[in-house]
C-alpha cells in the first residue's frame, strides 16, 4: 500500500529544505573565502606580471638574518658589519665623494660591498609587484638563503669541507620538505648566489669552496650569480653591485649628463695591485701604467684597500677614457661595473670576463661598449697605450655613449622605481625562463 499523501508531502518538504540549506552553506563558505583570502597580487600591478607570480620562502633565521647578529665573525681579518648594513647597500658615501660629484648626486652613493647581492635581492623581492603571499598562486619560488655569506666565512682558513658545506646542505634539507618543492620537484625554484659560481663548485674535499652547486638537490634550481659558468644553462649572470643606488629615473638621467661632459685628461687607468705570482698579468699592467704615468692614472689596491670602494677609484675612472680590466681570482670583476658607471670604456684581456656573462643587461656584443686586447701580445711587449691611442675621437665617443646608455640596466636602485634596473631585469629574466 502506498504511503498516505500527507507523509509524501512532508518528505518532499524536508528534502527541499535540506537542499536549500546545503546551497546556502556552500554560498556562505564561498563568499567568506573570497572576502578573507589574501590577495595573490596587488591589482594595480596585475598587468606587470606576464610571467607569473613569485613566492618568497620565510626561512629559519640560521639561513639569513642570523648572519647579521654575528657579522664581526664573518671574515677572519675584519668586520663585515658595514657590508651587511642598510639592506646590503652599506653606509652612505655622500660625505666621501661629494667633492667629486656634488651634493645632489652624492646622496645616491653608498660604500656597497661587492658580495652583498643576496641581501639586496632579498630586500627588493619582498616588495616586488609580482610577489604573492599565497604559494598556490605562484609560478616561481625564491629561496632567500645567503649562500655567499654562509660559505665566505669558511673559505680562507683551515676549515673542513664539512664546515664549508654545512649551511648549504641544511637549506636543501629544509626546502625539500616544503609543500611547493614536493609539488614541483624543485623545477620552479631559484636563488641568488652573491659570490662567483666557482666558490660553490668544489669537486673534491681538498679543493676550494663549497660543493653546493654539485649537491643532488641543486640539479634543477636556477641561480642568479655575479659570475656564471658559461656552460650552465641554469645560471644567469647578474651585475655586481656598485656604490650608486638611485631612487628614480631622474637621478639616473642626472648622473648620465654629469659623466657625459666630464673632462678626462688621461687615456686610460688601472685600478688594482701587484700579486706575488710569477708572470702575474695584473703586475704587468700595473708596471705599464706606472711607466706611462703621463697617459695612465694608477690606483694601487694592494692589501685590499679598494674592496668596498674609495673616492680615489671613482676619481680615476672619471678622469680616463679607458679602464683596464684584467681577470683576477675569477674572470669577472666588480671593477668593470665601477668603470662603466663612471663613463669609462672597459678594456678586457680575457673574453670570458664579459662574453656570454651579462647578455641580459649589456647585450650580446661587448664590442659595442668595450675593447679586447690579446693578453699574449701584451706579455710579448705590445704597448697597451699604443693600442688605445689608435682609437679616434669619434670611436671613443661612440663607445662611451653606449657605455652610458647601459647604466640603468646594471645599477641597483634603492626601491622599486620608475625604470627597469638590474634587479627588475634579473627577476623578469628568471621568471620568463620558467615559462620557456
Amino acid at each position: 500500500m502506498p504511503p498516505p499523501m500527507s507523509n509524501r508531502k512532508t518528505r518532499t518538504q524536508n528534502w527541499t529544505l535540506f537542499w536549500c540549506l546545503l546551497i546556502f552553506l556552500f554560498t556562505q563558505v564561498y563568499v567568506l573565502n573570497t572576502l578573507f583570502r589574501p590577495p595573490s597580487q596587488p591589482l594595480k600591478f596585475a598587468g606587470k606580471c606576464a610571467h607569473g607570480l613569485v613566492y618568497v620562502y620565510e626561512l629559519p633565521p640560521m639561513f639569513n638574518s642570523d648572519f647579521f647578529t654575528n657579522c664581526h665573525d664573518l671574515d677572519p681579518w675584519h668586520s663585515r658589519c658595514n657590508a651587511v648594513s642598510n639592506g646590503g647597500f652599506g653606509p652612505s658615501a655622500a660625505a666621501g665623494i661629494s667633492h667629486l660629484v656634488g651634493e645632489n648626486l652624492s646622496a645616491a652613493w653608498y660604500w656597497t660591498d661587492m658580495f652583498s647581492g643576496e641581501l639586496i635581492y632579498h630586500n627588493r623581492i619582498l616588495n616586488h609587484p609580482c610577489r604573492t603571499l599565497a604559494p598556490q598562486s605562484a609560478s616561481a619560488f625564491y629561496i632567500p638563503f645567503y649562500a655567499g655569506i654562509a660559505v665566505g666565512k669558511y673559505l680562507f682558513t683551515n676549515y673542513t669541507s664539512v664546515q664549508r658545506d654545512f649551511h648549504c646542505g641544511e637549506i636543501l634539507n629544509w626546502v625539500q620538505n616544503q609543500q611547493p618543492w614536493r609539488r614541483s620537484n624543485d623545477s620552479d625554484h631559484f636563488m641568488m648566489l652573491g659570490r662567483m659560481t666557482w666558490d660553490f663548485r668544489r669537486s673534491n674535499d681538498d679543493d676550494w669552496g663549497s660543493s653546493f652547486v654539485h649537491m643532488p638537490l641543486m640539479k634543477r634550481i636556477r641561480r642568479l650569480t655575479v659570475e656564471r659558468d658559461p656552460w650552465d644553462k641554469l645560471e644567469l649572470g647578474v651585475p655586481y653591485p656598485t656604490g650608486f643606488h638611485p631612487n628614480s629615473r631622474s637621478e639616473i638621467d642626472q648622473w648620465q649628463r654629469f659623466i657625459s661632459t666630464y673632462t678626462r685628461p688621461k687615456l686610460f687607468t688601472f685600478v688594482g695591485g701587484r700579486r706575488p705570482f710569477k708572470n702575474d698579468f695584473r703586475s704587468i699592467l700595473f708596471d705599464h701604467c706606472m711607466n706611462e704615468s703621463s697617459y695612465c692614472k694608477l690606483v694601487d689596491c694592494s692589501n685590499n684597500k679598494c674592496s668596498d670602494g674609495t673616492p680615489d677609484v671613482l676619481e680615476a675612472f672619471l678622469s680616463s677614457n679607458f679602464c683596464l680590466q684584467p681577470r683576477g681570482d675569477a674572470y669577472t670583476r666588480r671593477s668593470t661595473f665601477d668603470c662603466m658607471l663612471a663613463g669609462s670604456i672597459p678594456v678586457f684581456f680575457w673574453k670570458r670576463s664579459i662574453w656570454n656573462q651579462y647578455n641580459l643587461f649589456l647585450g650580446e656584443d661587448p664590442s659595442e661598449f668595450s675593447v679586447l686586447i690579446d693578453r699574449k701580445k701584451v706579455r710579448n711587449g705590445t704597448s697597451v697605450r699604443k693600442v688605445l691611442e689608435r682609437y679616434t675621437f669619434e670611436e671613443i665617443s661612440r663607445l662611451r655613449d653606449k657605455v652610458i646608455s647601459l647604466i640603468p640596466k646594471f645599477v641597483y636602485s634603492l626601491n622599486e622605481g620608475d625604470y627597469e634596473d638590474a634587479f627588475s631585469i634579473a627577476i623578469d629574466g628568471v621568471m620568463k625562463s620558467f615559462k620557456d
